[in-house]
């Protein structure tokens, strides 16, 4: 990314190789999935400054092992964590890696190198060993919006089996995860879209009913589905005025968890309407390595399984850029070197 801007100010350009320090590895990057993270940097959020390589899920194989490493192998197929840590602060010790001061993202946050790349360095504890069965765009497709999905509905809404989940922008890669996600912990799940397309899709993948919303009334919708009763949490990624219709969704002490704004970071809330019902409202922000590890786990076994909707080359990332910012997707894209 060589300056703030449009799909245009994304260059292939030749860098120098890095170098793996103690304790890490160079990863010989295969694929790499975008993010609407991505969008958000390059269209000028200010947590990584121009000059600046993108990309925060990676997938390869180990190249080189830097000082002290001996648990990996030359050759190994990994996926990557994409979080870093201090791991030593209150925060770190106490699980909550995201309220780390230090805490980032790589090929988003603290100036830390993405994956839009051939090469990378990792910490060898951010290494996710790869299944014989799983190829390298799949495991691309796990980490941040599975991890991210995981959070949300496991540790934040605490979704229990036989409850209600309201999942919105049912196209997107983490809503997907979070499908999958709360039916293997047997809950129920509405799932919401514009497109009907994007619906049978999500039926496909477990989703018990689907909302066409426009034209449909959303709140009316999930009233009709559940009887009167409403949704036990809502799954959030959307934001604009999606957020506060969403709300109205919910059952007396129910709770909403967000996780981004594609449609917007102005959200618009009656606050006598959230009081009155006593509603959660929770930010999530990716989750810990131990949740990293719980859900790689899960892929690995094929419970839970990566949704790409198509590739492209490196070369033609702001292509990719493109048709992501269009949400023709269904799951995720991915860019291979």
């Amino acid at each position: 990314m060589t300056a703030y801007g449009g799909p245009e100010v994304l260059s292939a350009q030749t860098l120098p190789d890095p170098a793996p320090g103690p304790g890490e590895v160079l990863v010989r990057v295969r694929a790499c999935a975008l993010n609407h993270l991505d969008l958000w940097i390059r269209a000028g959020l200010p947590v990584a400054k121009p000059p600046f390589v993108l990309g925060c899920d990676v997938a390869g194989e180990v190249a080189a092992l830097g000082q002290g490493v001996d648990s990996v192998k030359v050759g190994a197929r990994v996926a990557v964590h994409p979080g870093r840590c201090c791991g030593r602060c209150p925060a770190c010790r106490d699980g909550r890696e995201p309220d780390c001061p230090s805490y980032g993202i790589i090929g988003a946050y603290r100036g830390l190198t993405g994956g839009y790349a051939e090469l990378l360095t990792v910490p060898v504890e951010c290494l996710l060993p790869m299944p014989d069965s799983m190829d390298f765009v799949s495991a691309a497709a796990v980490p941040l919006t599975f991890l991210t999905a995981w959070h949300m509905v496991v540790s934040s809404a605490a979704l229990l089996p036989g409850e209600t989940l309201l999942v919105t922008g049912a196209g997107s890669g983490v809503a997907a995860a979070a499908v999958q996600i709360a039916k293997l912990g047997g809950a129920r799940v509405l799932a919401v879209s514009t497109s009907a397309e994007k619906l049978e899709k999500a039926r496909a993948l477990g989703a018990d009913a689907g909302i066409l919303h426009p034209p449909e009334d959303l709140p009316r919708a999930v009233r009709k589905l559940t009887s009167g009763a409403m949704a036990d949490a809502v799954f959030e990624h959307v934001g604009g005025t999606l957020l506060g219709e969403a709300l109205k969704c919910l059952r007396r002490s129910g709770r909403l968890v967000t996780c981004g704004a594609t449609a917007g970071h102005d959200a618009p809330v009656d606050l006598r309407y959230v009081f009155d019902r006593q509603l959660r409202i929770l930010g999530a922000r990716m989750g810990n390595l131990a949740e990293m590890r719980r859900v790689w786990a899960l892929a690995a076994e094929g419970r839970l399984k990566p949704v790409v909707d198509r590739t492209f080359p490196l070369a033609d990332a702001g292509r990719a850029h493109e048709y992501l910012s269009a949400r023709r997707q269904f799951g995720k894209v991915v860019l291979t070197p």
